[in-house]
């Protein structure tokens, strides 16, 4: 999205244009055949405004890390753009699979980026009122202080603002900031899993490594590791895109990502075990301050990466009902309508686990393992024994798989929520809670020790 001259979009078939408000565009790219890695997909005369690559890179790791990390998929997206000369996840199904496919991958990619919207919303809204409620002298009750007021605040004051950027090149040094701090957030939660994790009462069966409802975990991780949604937004804001240098720039993000992520589960869960909740600074006591300044770097951090989500919102809606091309005024109206539905739903649910998990087998499964596989491997020329194309077979009846029965485990086995309530070991003499041995109580007592020693 860019001040400038509009990107041109493939559209959907001739018979459905005009009911959809599009007007005939031709596409900008060449067939495949006229493409190598040293051409660029999308015509530079579109693309007055362009970020260097460094920017970009922060623009995907803080898409991954608010929202993604798949390497093979990503890679394989853009080589599907090339193969059919689009430069949109959306013209790219259109062109593979018609208008049916058009309109499933519009809802789903709509839907995604919203529900995500949401979750940071949520989860702004809960870190940042603990925050506030550690200030001296301020009642716990106040109302300027409670997650709906910082919603509402947050969203005014922040997020619509950057929100309303045409342009997603703008954002990099937003992503920058929050890329940093994600590092700093990273390393209180490595030091609360030295000093607090000896103290937390193991739950039973803690180290057993995939038990009958695991496949649930895999909804979640779909909604964590994805970035699919916004990968061509991100491309087509390099100097000169080609399939080698997002090939570059992908393997990059991802070391970066799977560093990151793989540090915060292993921590987190080291430190709390089966008591690890979806949002996992729900598990930190109010009183540690220490935890407290996490709290603050997390929420901002999930505010600056609000915006991606709503830049793939926005796009969708152009796309589908204004031909790829919003004036000034549908700009800011659209940005808007999105922002108020999105804050409107956020304020009504506060529990963040059943959200990440059924936007994760519904929405984040299809567009990472299904769509993009089934996509390659009915544009590729390449014989079935090509790598790519194996893993595409692979990737697909696996995302097939996680989708049905994740969706169904999600539903049966819902998540416990304990949003907004402190946990059992934050209250050292609140014994009936936790497991009655005379281990676990020892443990517990020995809270009343960190609440000095370690919270203050």
């Amino acid at each position: 999205m860019r001040a400038g001259p509009r990107r041109q979009h493939l559209l959907p078939p001739q018979d459905n244009r005009a009911a959809m408000g599009y007007q005939r565009q031709d596409p900008v790219i060449p067939p495949q055949r006229d493409l190598d890695d040293r051409e660029t997909l999308v015509s530079e005369h579109e693309y007055k405004e362009k970020t260097c690559q460094s920017a970009a890179l922060f623009n995907v790791v803080n898409s991954i890390i608010g929202s993604g990390i798949i390497d093979f998929s990503l890679i394989l997206l853009i080589k599907g753009g090339a193969l059919s000369g689009t430069d949109t996840y959306q013209s790219l199904v259109n062109k593979t699979f018609g208008f049916p496919g058009y309109i499933l991958l519009s809802v789903l990619q709509f839907l995604y980026p919203f529900i995500a919207m949401i979750s940071y919303n949520i989860i702004a809204g809960d870190t940042l009122s603990k925050v506030f409620q550690r200030i001296p002298g301020v009642d716990p009750e106040n109302v300027f202080i409670g997650r709906h007021f910082i919603i509402g605040l947050s969203t005014v004051t922040f997020t619509l603002p950057l929100s309303l950027y045409r342009n997603i090149a703008k954002l990099g040094k937003v992503s920058l900031i929050s890329t940093g701090l994600t590092t700093l957030i990273l390393g209180i939660v490595m030091a609360r899993a030295i000093s607090l994790g000896p103290h937390i009462p193991k739950t039973e069966d803690a180290w057993v490594f995939a038990k009958p409802n695991a496949i649930q975990a895999v909804g979640v991780m779909s909604f964590a590791f994805i970035c699919h949604h916004n990968s061509f937004l991100v491309y087509s804001s390099l100097e000169e895109p080609t399939v080698a240098k997002w090939s570059r720039l992908i393997h990059m993000s991802i070391v970066i990502s799977v560093f990151i992520c793989i540090f915060f589960a292993t921590c987190g869960y080291l430190t709390f075990t089966g008591f690890t909740q979806g949002d996992l600074f729900e598990n930190y006591c109010r009183n540690d301050d220490l935890v407290t300044f996490g709290r603050f770097c997390y929420g901002v951090t999930v505010i600056l990466t609000y915006p991606m989500e709503c830049f793939v919102t926005r796009e969708v809606i152009a796309n589908v009902f204004f031909g790829g091309n919003l004036s000034s005024v549908f700009h800011i109206v659209v940005t808007v309508m999105v922002i108020t539905v999105a804050t409107l739903v956020s304020l009504l649910i506060d529990c963040l686990g059943i959200v990440l998990e059924l936007n994760g087998v519904l929405c984040a499964t299809p567009l990472i393992f299904i769509i993009p596989s089934a996509c390659y491997l009915k544009l590729s020329e390449e014989p079935r024994t090509h790598s790519d194309k194996i893993m595409s077979y692979v990737m697909l009846p696996i995302g097939a798989a996680v989708m049905v029965f994740g969706f169904v485990m999600a539903i049966t086995n819902p998540q416990d929520c304990t949003h907004g309530q402190e946990m059992f070991y934050c209250f050292p003499d609140n014994f009936s809670l936790t497991n009655t041995s005379e281990s676990h109580i020892q443990q517990t007592t020995q809270l009343s020790i960190l609440n000095i020693s370690i919270f203050q």
